[in-house]
């Protein structure tokens, strides 16, 4: 799987950030999945659409091993179509959106938050766009 995307801050992307991925779902594999990493390299979320089986799943991988996977039948993705999916974060969970509808929500399993400083997004899909941004900031240009 080819990295599409990465991003990182020193203080910390959860909670109050916001990442919106907008793709095509080419292919019939499983080959895109977002990860939310910590300092040390951990993945503290894992998100990965599943076609092949129409589930979200979502995980995370610490100390070396996975923990206890967390699946989602929600699944407004169809094979073929332009996808968008929504991941957000509060003081307790991850939040995911796909087609605008709530797929998913994992509670935290990484403390302290201000150390999850990456996030990743792999894919072999066609991704037209991917950003990340803080609630409650504007970086677009307006009148002053």
């Amino acid at each position: 799987m080819a990295l599409q995307f990465e991003a990182f801050h020193a203080g910390g992307l959860a909670p109050g950030w916001n990442l919106l991925v907008q793709g095509h779902s080419d292919s019939g594999e499983d080959r895109f999945e977002i990860n939310f990493l910590s300092e040390t390299g951990d993945i503290v979320f894992h998100i990965k659409p599943r076609f092949s089986s129409a589930t979200m799943v979502a995980n995370t991988f610490q100390g070396g091993r996975w923990g206890q996977e967390e699946v989602s039948s929600v699944f407004p993705l169809v094979l073929g179509e332009p996808f968008e999916m929504e991941v957000s974060s509060d003081a307790e969970h991850f939040h995911v959106h796909a087609q605008e509808h709530k797929v998913l929500q994992f509670a935290h399993r990484h403390r302290p938050l201000a150390a999850i400083t990456k996030v990743q997004v792999l894919s072999d899909h066609r991704l037209a766009q991917v950003e990340l941004a803080r609630k409650g900031l504007s970086w677009g240009a307006g009148g002053y």
